[in-house]
């Protein structure tokens, strides 16, 4: 899995590098300019707003601490390298492609940074699919997986709708952060390789070894 969202990562990559925008880019771009002027406008602005500052990044550092404060070690290491080092990741990677953002028309948000990969895509995916992870092995795996999945979607085509990122920005940042959250799990549980022993929030059921 980690091979498979590299690659695609990797594609979308050297793509932009030596083509630029990818084929669909213009395309999905213009259809989303034909809806503006309505309340889906603000709607995106408000989702932007909670896929990075106001929503994502608050939780991030809530998240952690909580997990600190209940003393689960394991999650908490998991969830501070995979929330943190994507946050970095981003800003290095932004500068290394160093893609200018689109300019088909005049934006609805301001933006400074590179585009590729959207920091906005990579922050959300990454805190969806920590929190799947440590949703998994409860009865609430499913909620959490559907609830965070429109979430992502939603912040997702927020960002293309302001105008300030291409769709392949956005596929870039998801590809990357599932591949990374992926990384820094099989870190964390590297232990498992080791000596047989259950996950890092895995807890042992009675009678067994």
């Amino acid at each position: 899995a980690v091979a498979a969202l590299l690659s695609a990562f990797l594609g979308l990559a050297a793509w932009v590098g030596m083509q630029g925008a990818l084929p669909f880019d213009a395309p999905l771009l213009h259809r989303m300019r034909a809806w503006h002027g309505g309340p889906l406008d603000e709607a995106s602005r408000l989702v932007s707003a909670l896929g990075h500052g106001w929503g994502v990044v608050p939780v991030d550092i809530a998240l952690v601490l909580l997990l600190a404060a209940a003393r689960r070690v394991r999650e908490a290491t998991f969830a501070a390298a995979a929330l943190g080092g994507s946050g970095l990741l981003v800003v290095g990677l932004k500068r290394v492609f160093a893609r200018e953002r689109p300019s088909l028309w005049e934006p609805l948000a301001s933006e400074h940074t590179f585009s590729f990969p959207s920091g906005h895509a990579m922050g959300s995916m990454t805190l969806a699919a920590v929190l799947v992870a440590l949703a998994w092995p409860t009865r609430w795996r499913w909620p959490v997986a559907v609830g965070m999945g429109a979430f992502v979607l939603a912040v997702g085509a927020s960002r293309v709708h302001l105008g300030v990122h291409y769709p392949s920005d956005v596929l870039a940042g998801w590809t990357c952060a599932v591949a990374w959250t992926l990384l820094v799990y099989l870190w964390v549980s590297g232990h498992v390789a080791r000596g047989g022993r259950p996950g890092p929030w895995r807890r042992n059921r009675p009678g067994s070894a």
